[in-house]
């Protein structure tokens, strides 16, 4: 059972207008979440009432997750090409070519000899090794989305009347009605 402190109730009994009815209901809902006082020590007696509906209020939460794994990346660098190998390399075979040979075949050495350096040395100075595969995590945020039941609309019947309260739980077949005298008498 749950205690509520009707103030709808009070209008229902007390036969109070709509406006009236509406700011019961602000102080039934005040009452219900557990603000004010207790039922007993705001109504001069307690009712129960028959609960018609309660319809689950939704509220949609998103939770935040990280999802990590690791995969194996190789580095994509790419450098620009050196041509210092090659002039080094051609400069050190005309030499090599010249001294290896002498008369008219000399030139032959010298030109076969720059060219062989070239090459040998263009392939030594840009043939650094690939980069080794490595393992690297990646990670992204997912987030998952859920609904939960954040309250009840209320609707009960008391003293013939349809009365309607939102409440933060479900209450049940039946509420506690508290029930008190409007406007005492001065």
């Amino acid at each position: 059972m749950v205690a509520v402190a009707a103030g709808a109730a009070w209008a229902a009994v007390a036969g109070a207008d709509c406006e009236a009815m509406n700011m019961c209901k602000h102080w039934l809902i005040y009452m219900a979440i557990g603000g004010g006082v207790s039922a007993a020590q705001a109504a001069d007696f307690t009712d129960t009432a028959q609960v018609i509906s309660a319809t689950p209020i939704y509220r949609q939460v998103v939770e935040p997750r990280q999802e990590c794994w690791t995969e194996t990346a190789t580095p994509s660098k790419t450098q620009e090409r050196s041509y210092g190998g090659a002039v080094i390399g051609g400069v050190a075979g005309a030499i090599l070519g010249n001294q290896v040979s002498n008369g008219r075949g000399r030139d032959v050495a010298t030109a076969l000899g720059a060219a062989t350096g070239a090459i040998v040395g263009d392939r030594i100075d840009n043939s650094k090794q690939a980069a080794a595969p490595q393992q690297v995590q990646r990670c992204r945020q997912i987030d998952t989305h859920r609904q939960e039941v954040s309250g009840y609309n209320l609707v009960y019947r008391y003293n013939e009347r349809d009365i309607t309260a939102t409440l933060p739980y479900h209450p049940g077949n039946t509420v506690t009605v508290g029930v008190g005298v409007i406007g005492a008498a001065r």
